[in-house]
């Protein structure tokens, strides 16, 4: 029996940790800030997988795949880029019993190695635009981690592209960032703040970067996907040239994007509870456990006929699982399903057969509130609308969340109270001295400036000089 998970009113960075373990999705690693991604939390970034890829391939992309190891030459060529990745690079210095010529670092992102390839592989405007993504893992040193939502090595994708114009790559990077937001509200019942970084946050070696920003339960930030515009910083030092229609050379214009595990995080804290996990259906796993109940040999085979029954009618068109240890009560199988989260629970006991009937149990819903009883003839209609039902649900509830914990403050004496338990959307000047000031002075940090702005201006709510932007201002993980 697992042991039980600590309130989250109790210690809320425990009860994150004892829901990732315990629900399976995640165990640490002998390596330290690595995880070990067990089979139920793959199973859930398989699905975040697929979701994902159908979009970014829909807007053009192709999927392809580099090499994990970079020349640490590649890495130097943009100074931004080395100088904000230095930190955490982890190097490769030895290869086979022998010191090597020069050292590889493992990726921390692929922007140089790619690069490197896109020089080779454009030539002229017609090979333009060239939108590759990848799949993969990288490293980053990272000195304080936790499961999912920081750790050494982490899995993604990465999006990189070249174009003829900067217009044109600016109109992708918010194509990406808008696909971003589109999966994370309607796959993941994740609502979202879509926004331009602040320079002192953009991405080492970008022009620009955008974001779409979370709520967690705790009402702190998470940054759950990044889309940047490079301009020409990575084209120049890699010499990224086409001839164009008058047969002049230019450079391209770049964009780079991803998401990555971190964003199991971010459902896990999102909508998980007291009793353990909450998956929305889209995304589950498993989105409809059955339960049996008998007790003697006759009730078994009535019971056991009449879940075969449900299994023809629903296990082709849903990800169902039937839980038919018989070393376990109901009680405990009820209370397992519930803590990995799994959203519609089939009951089914020997009355249910006499009636013709099953019970159905929400998992957004706890206790009798969620609990319904239907004809086994409806199920086929009935249970995929619950299921769509408690998607949108979840996401109501969430947004509804960040609503109540997003303020707009008058003062700075506001300011801090806000941002010391939730958002604070304020008129901001942009000045990085300011945003320092801020951040030492509160611990929140400028999470995005979002891309649906008031009218007007007002005046910066830390330093008071005119704010022609507002922007949204939180402690974050």
């Amino acid at each position: 029996m697992p042991e039980k998970i600590i309130p989250r009113s109790q210690d809320y960075s425990r009860w994150y940790t004892d829901v990732v373990q315990q629900t399976e999705l995640a165990d640490y690693a002998p390596v330290r800030g690595c995880m070990v991604i067990r089979p139920y939390g793959y199973a859930l970034w398989e699905n975040i997988q697929q979701a994902l890829d159908q979009r970014i391939k829909q807007t053009g992309a192709v999927n392809a795949y580099f090499p994990l190891f970079i020349p640490q030459s590649y890495i130097q060529r943009e100074a931004e880029h080395v100088k904000g990745f230095s930190p955490e690079l982890a190097v490769v210095t030895h290869g086979g019993g022998k010191e090597l010529e020069e050292p590889l670092i493992v990726r921390p992102t692929s922007e140089t190695i790619i690069n490197a390839m896109f020089a080779k592989w454009v030539q002229s405007y017609r090979d333009l635009p060239l939108m590759i993504n990848q799949w993969c893992n990288v490293v980053r040193w990272e000195m304080r981690t936790r499961l999912f939502l920081r750790t050494t090595e982490f899995l993604w994708q990465e999006g990189h592209t070249a174009h003829t114009t900067a217009e044109e790559a600016q109109e992708e990077m918010l194509r990406m960032l808008e696909v971003y937001h589109d999966f994370a509200e309607n796959e993941a019942a994740v609502p979202v703040l879509p926004g331009r970084k602040s320079e002192k946050e953009k991405f080492a070696g970008a022009v620009a970067s955008y974001s779409i920003e979370a709520m967690m339960g705790d009402k702190r930030a998470l940054q759950a996907a990044t889309s940047h515009n490079l301009g020409q910083n990575f084209a120049r030092p890699f010499g990224i040239q086409y001839l164009d229609q008058n047969n002049e050379l230019q450079y391209v214009w770049q964009t780079s994007w991803g998401l990555t595990t971190r964003f199991i995080g971010a459902i896990v804290m999102v909508h998980g509870d007291d009793q353990g996990l909450i998956l929305p259906p889209r995304l589950a796993p498993i989105q409809v456990v059955v339960v049996p109940i008998w007790r003697g040999e006759e009730q078994r085979q009535q019971v056991m006929a009449a879940v075969e029954r449900v299994r023809q009618t629903l296990g082709d068109r849903l990800r169902l699982e039937v839980d038919g240890r018989e070393e376990y009560t109901p009680g405990w199988k009820f209370n397992h399903w519930e803590m990995k989260g799994v959203p519609l629970r089939v009951e089914i006991g020997p009355r249910d057969v006499e009636q013709g009937q099953v019970m159905l149990a929400r998992r957004d819903r706890p206790g009798r509130k969620g609990k319904t009883s239907v004809p086994m003839d409806e199920l086929a209609p009935r249970v995929p609308a619950l299921l769509e039902d408690i998607q949108a649900n979840l996401l109501a509830r969430a947004r509804d969340f960040l609503e109540r914990n997003t303020a707009q403050p008058t003062s700075y004496e506001q300011f801090k109270a806000i941002v010391a338990d939730g958002f604070a959307q304020a008129w901001w000047c942009g000045d990085g001295n300011c945003e320092a000031q801020i951040q030492e002075e509160t611990q929140a940090t400028a999470r995005c400036i979002p891309l649906d702005q008031p009218e007007g201006s007002g005046p910066c709510i830390h330093c008071g000089q005119p704010a022609k932007e507002v922007a949204i201002f939180a402690r974050a993980y």
